[in-house]
């Protein structure tokens, strides 16, 4: 059965890397038939399966070439490839410059350049960049996250729900999310750093972010080392008096 309510699952929201009990970064979100998975970290290829096929994926969305945002698109080349289920078409995915070739350069084992492309019907991001998966909108704008990152805006049924990706608090991100239902933002760091560029939020940030938005609700995610999701949602909420969520793995919320 599905809904055509815009829903965002959590696969995972670990940062450096897995934990016994949660993935890295990765999310499915839904609308009727249409299912995007957003974000491929390690650990989430196995999440994604508790709630659809492979094959029934219909797009993938990547945020930037950081492992732990991108690891699992290793494996699901396999899983493409060489598993006992039959896909009609390479899986459409969107992702930083130069992603093909990133895992190309991994996968490949001999002289001959891993056929990549047979899994992946790759389109590169650019900041303004637009998408349709179904269902779904995707309108994409680059952020400051000291390699090439993006943001995202997915809209169905007039419900929007915006994805931070990884970055430094900044303006794409701010207008992107301009009256979105839901933010879903990154809240990695304790503090910034004294010296050198930002790359994450803080909490008190990510608070930030979505008032200046006019965001009309908060998930918080991507909880670093240095903090708890309990206190990153507490101090998040110091600066953002709308409804604030912990995006917990296995967690479906309604976007609306």
């Amino acid at each position: 059965m599905t809904s055509d309510l815009l829903q965002l699952t959590v696969l995972g929201s670990a940062t450096p890397h897995a934990t016994v009990d949660n993935p890295c970064s990765g999310y499915l979100v839904s609308s009727g038939a249409t299912r995007l998975w957003m974000d491929a970290g390690s650990g989430t290829l196995a999440r994604l399966q508790r709630h659809v096929r492979l094959d029934e994926v219909d797009a993938i969305w990547i945020s930037h070439s950081h492992a732990d945002h991108s690891a699992d698109l290793l494996t699901t080349y396999y899983a493409v490839l060489f598993a006992n289920v039959r896909f009609e078409a390479p899986i459409p995915l969107y992702g930083p410059p130069g992603i093909a070739d990133r895992l190309a350069h991994f996968l490949t084992n001999t002289a001959t350049r891993s056929p990549v492309e047979s899994a992946f019907a790759v389109q590169e991001l650019h900041d303004g960049h637009q998408a349709r998966v179904g269902d779904l909108t995707l309108a994409t704008r680059a952020v400051e996250h000291g390699i090439p990152a993006f943001a995202v805006r997915v809209e169905a049924g007039g419900r929007s729900l915006v994805y931070s990706g990884d970055t430094a608090p900044c303006a794409n991100l701010t207008r992107l999310a301009e009256g979105c239902d839901a933010l879903l933002c990154e809240a990695e760091s304790s503090q910034a750093p004294a010296d050198g560029p930002q790359v994450h939020h803080t909490p008190e940030d990510t608070g930030d972010t979505a008032t200046a938005a006019g965001a009309a609700r908060l998930l918080v995610t991507h909880v670093g080392p240095t903090l708890t999701p309990d206190e990153a949602v507490r101090r998040a909420s110091t600066r953002f008096h709308g409804p604030i969520d912990y995006a917990a793995p296995g967690t479906t919320f309604s976007i609306a």
